[in-house]
């Protein structure tokens, strides 16, 4: 296979960055794959001098391992073509191994170089996984940091008969010495907890208070701790994941100034920006309880007690759950939420998307280009989605839409094989026979945790003001989490700004 000229353009800038001459070390027989690998790693070293190939014998066939020469294995393997999404991988694994230094934060790197023990990493991904690469990248780079550490990439889509045997029906799924070890997008910092254990309460004792705590790593926190730093004051920021759902999210056009971007693109950019501030960013870390007294005290769930003269809450939104027996039994068995992610595994298969609005639709068109056949279930008499994509939708010659429909079962035994839904006019029920189940049907605020502390609507979003204060004196909130009549990045962003300022102008007034 041959590389584009834009990405062939591209990749030559990056090849001229390398301090050290490489090794790529190719596992070939006499398959289709194995010459599509072979003819695509000869093009790459064909580019520079400072890359040979030899061929060599690794545990998955095709395969290729990136090393130093002269040096012992770095433990980076690339089983399957990387390409789509993992081309940055491939050029970052080729920059870090090659001798650039990652970019990490120097705690994590410290704690990596620490790891004493022999861990074997192996991630399963599709190429059209906007998150995966995240997953790679961070393996990739714990392998470069650590001898102990090895890490496999393999593609799903060249090793099927694998996927199927180990039961992988969600990506990226990563498996640890052999055992699934963590699924779905996530963090170094998440990793590091799952080897190391979590972050003891003591490492934020301490600390000062805040001036502004923001709570909530998504775009609406981005914004708040950028505009609360501006104003010189002492901030921070604490989150589960600095992206928050935005992550989910593939193809962005409506971010003004902005033609087209992707969700993790645009928020690698947006913790950049928050990074060349002062702020106190404290990730992997998840809220519990929030408390008036003195100071705003907000509570981590591991009894840690963060103290701050007040808070902006931006803990965003997550799927909404349909919330019926065997969703999460099935869970990345099955049962999906993001199809560009996890839509490759289902090739061939019959699948059913629950969900008819704009998200609902667009995943189902998608689907449908790669699947055997697509079901829509709608709870509404209509589908909600624009006329445009439902135009779309109705020329495909396999999707059958249902309306009308409640979904009362997803059923299965160890992985999903079928749902159960009632006809809500007549209630007659019918089971189908399916494969896999995408479930779009929006969004649910993030709020649970807050109990009765901060006024809520009966949709649990909190309350604001034109200033984003709450019914908490000294705590305001933006973004996806509030009543804010539309959810929206820029919005998210407009609010989280609106906040801030509120926070600010309160500190004026009141401390």
């Amino acid at each position: 296979m041959s590389l584009d000229a834009g990405l062939k353009s591209q990749l030559a800038q990056y090849l001229d960055l390398l301090e050290n001459n490489l090794v790529l070390t190719v596992s070939l027989d006499g398959s289709e794959n194995s010459q599509k690998m072979a003819e695509f790693i000869n093009e790459i070293a064909d580019m520079t001098p400072k890359i040979t190939v030899k061929e060599g014998r690794l545990k998955r066939t095709p395969s290729f391992a990136v090393d130093r020469e002269g040096e012992a294995s770095s433990g980076i393997v690339f089983a399957g073509i990387p390409l789509g999404h993992e081309f940055t991988s491939l050029v970052l694994a080729l920059l870090q191994v090659g001798g650039r230094a990652p970019k990490i934060d120097e705690a994590a790197a410290d704690q990596i170089k620490q790891i004493n023990k022999q861990l074997a990493f192996e991630t399963y991904v599709s190429l059209t996984c906007h998150n995966c690469p995240d997953v790679v990248q961070t393996l990739n780079i714990m392998s470069v940091l650590n001898p102990n550490i090895s890490h496999t990439m393999v593609e799903g889509g060249m090793f099927k008969d694998e996927v199927e045997a180990k039961g992988i029906m969600a990506v990226p799924t990563v498996m640890l010495d052999g055992e699934e070890f963590i699924s779905g997008r996530t963090t170094i910092e998440a990793i590091l907890e799952k080897i190391a254990g979590p972050a003891d309460a003591s490492e934020f004792e301490g600390k000062d208070p805040f001036d502004v705590l923001v709570v909530g790593g998504g775009p609406a926190g981005a914004s708040a701790a950028i505009y609360a730093a501006r104003k010189g004051i002492r901030t921070g920021l604490v989150a589960e994941t600095f992206g928050g759902q935005v992550l989910e999210t593939l193809g962005i056009e409506n971010v003004i100034g902005t033609t087209y971007t992707e969700g993790p693109k645009l928020m690698a950019q947006v913790e950049a920006h928050v990074s060349e501030y002062d702020v106190d960013i404290m990730k992997s870390q998840r809220v519990s309880g929030i408390e008036k007294k003195d100071l705003v005290e907000v509570t981590l769930e591991n009894g840690a007690v963060l103290k701050s003269k007040t808070a902006v809450l931006a803990t965003g939104a997550r799927w909404r759950n349909i919330g019926v027996p065997g969703e999460q039994e099935f869970k990345n068995k099955g049962v999906a939420y993001c199809p560009h992610c996890d839509g490759p595994l289902f090739e061939g298969k019959n699948v059913a998307v629950i969900g008819g609005g704009n998200s609902g639709i667009e995943a189902a068109i998608d689907l449908a280009g790669l699947v055997n056949h697509v079901t829509v279930l709608e709870f509404m008499p209509e589908l909600k989605a624009d006329k445009v994509l439902q135009d779309r939708l109705y020329s495909l010659p396999n999707v059958t839409v249902l309306t009308n429909i409640q979904t009362k079962e997803i059923t299965g035994t160890d992985k999903v094989n079928g749902i159960t839904y009632a006809d809500r006019e007549t209630g007659e029920e019918t089971h189908l026979a399916l494969d896999g189940v995408f479930i779009l049907i929006g969004l649910v605020p993030v709020t649970d945790w807050l109990g009765d502390s901060v006024e809520r609507n009966r949709m649990g979003e909190i309350l604001v003001d034109k200033h984003g204060a709450t019914s908490m004196p000294g705590v305001f909130a933006a973004g996806d989490c509030t009543d804010s009549a539309y959810k929206q990045i820029i919005i998210s962003m407009g609010s989280g700004a609106t906040a801030a300022l509120g926070a600010f102008d309160y500190m004026i007034r009141n401390i």
